[in-house]
């Protein structure tokens, strides 16, 4: 009878805990949608980052963000081939050219309302240049620029369609929940 109990405690304990944590990323989402204006609710985020070893060995990575949490069975690593060592820009031509070539065959459920670039704005206008040849709305695409001392909460969201940069904060909830996705 103890042992059951505690089940049934430890249960409580997790769901009121699941609970707090969806009302929480729930409101990261409404600040976020406010923040940057879009008119349809964000229901699927994709996120891009470039890595490698001293310009060897690039590898793209693209992690999802959906039904209010992360989607690990759904991340994809591409190994980049064909560019200069060390060349982020190219890199981040060929993911977007991977993962979007195919757009208009994407399952509704599996189109992003959110492309986040992990970078400046060089990889936001290369990104811009890859959706405008493809067909696809610049407007999904939000650069997520590092502060200084890449700092998390101090980054910069710089807009492909041509919007002025947001500083938004430390405090913001929309910026942590970028930063977790990032």
């Amino acid at each position: 009878r103890r042992y059951l109990d505690l089940a049934n405690t430890n249960a409580e304990i997790a769901l009121e805990s699941r609970q707090s944590h969806q009302k929480s990323v729930f409101a990261r989402y409404i600040e976020l949608e406010k923040i940057l204006e879009f008119e349809q609710p964000i229901q699927r985020m994709e996120c891009f980052d470039i890595s490698h070893t001293s310009g060897e060995a690039t590898q793209a990575s693209c992690v999802v963000f959906a039904k209010n949490e992360m989607q690990s069975s759904e991340y994809r690593r591409f190994n980049i081939t064909g560019i200069t060592g060390g060349d982020d820009y190219a890199a981040m031509r060929q993911v977007l050219t991977r993962r979007y070539s195919n757009y208009q065959e994407i399952p509704p459920e599996k189109v992003p309302h959110l492309v986040l670039i992990d970078g400046g704005k060089g990889q936001v206008e290369i990104s811009r240049q890859v959706f405008s040849e493809l067909g696809i709305d610049i407007g999904l695409i939000v650069g997520v620029a590092k502060g200084e001392d890449r700092k998390v909460g101090l980054e910069t969201l710089i807009f492909a369609d041509g919007r002025e940069s947001l500083f938004l904060g430390q405090d913001s909830q929309a910026l942590m929940l970028i930063a977790h996705i990032r």
